[in-house]
């Protein structure tokens, strides 16, 4: 399970993971956002995500509050994305402009806005409002001895060494 703040790259790495080693990987926006902004019932979501994790490989992209506990009781290893906040903000920020200016579609048919962006539900927002929980999440897993393994990348140039060393899975 990929896991780190909003706008760390956790997309990216989980394809880039699921590309490299052959493990079938999934996009939680994908599972948990129908077209229109309309959030998936949490039910149905945990229902996904259980499917998902009931199967012997995987790679999720993050980890959803609201069905965190499903991928913790399976998952063997966390890649968690603890970058430095002008890092992940930076990337957010440059992202979330490029699919504004872009229009490409995002997870089920959805498009970012302008309007989106400076509205009360801000991908932008969220990344202040969760920053430090999710990174004190990372900091309680990895010190953890009984929870899984954590691989804590705090520079993005540690991450790109690391998955040039994976291999596929057989």
């Amino acid at each position: 399970m990929v896991y780190g703040v909003t706008g760390s790259g956790k997309t990216t790495l989980a394809r880039k993971i699921g590309e490299a080693t052959g493990l079938p990987w999934h996009t939680v926006d994908d599972l948990t956002w129908d077209p229109g902004w309309v959030q998936v019932p949490v039910e149905i979501q945990r229902n996904r995500i259980q499917a998902i994790c009931d199967q012997p490989r995987w790679v999720l992209d993050t980890a959803y509050g609201t069905w965190r506990d499903i991928p913790l009781a399976k998952v063997q290893l966390i890649v968690a994305l603890d970058y430095p906040r002008w890092i992940s903000l930076f990337r957010l920020a440059r992202r979330t402009l490029l699919r504004v200016i872009d229009k490409k579609p995002i997870c089920n048919g959805n498009h970012e806005t302008f309007k989106g962006t400076l509205s009360r539900d801000s991908i932008i927002l969220w990344h202040f409002k969760s920053f430090k929980s999710k990174h004190n999440r990372i900091v309680e897993w990895e010190a953890n001895p009984a929870g899984p393994q954590v691989l804590r990348f705090r520079r993005p140039k540690d991450v790109e060494a690391w998955l040039n060393n994976l291999s596929r899975v057989e």
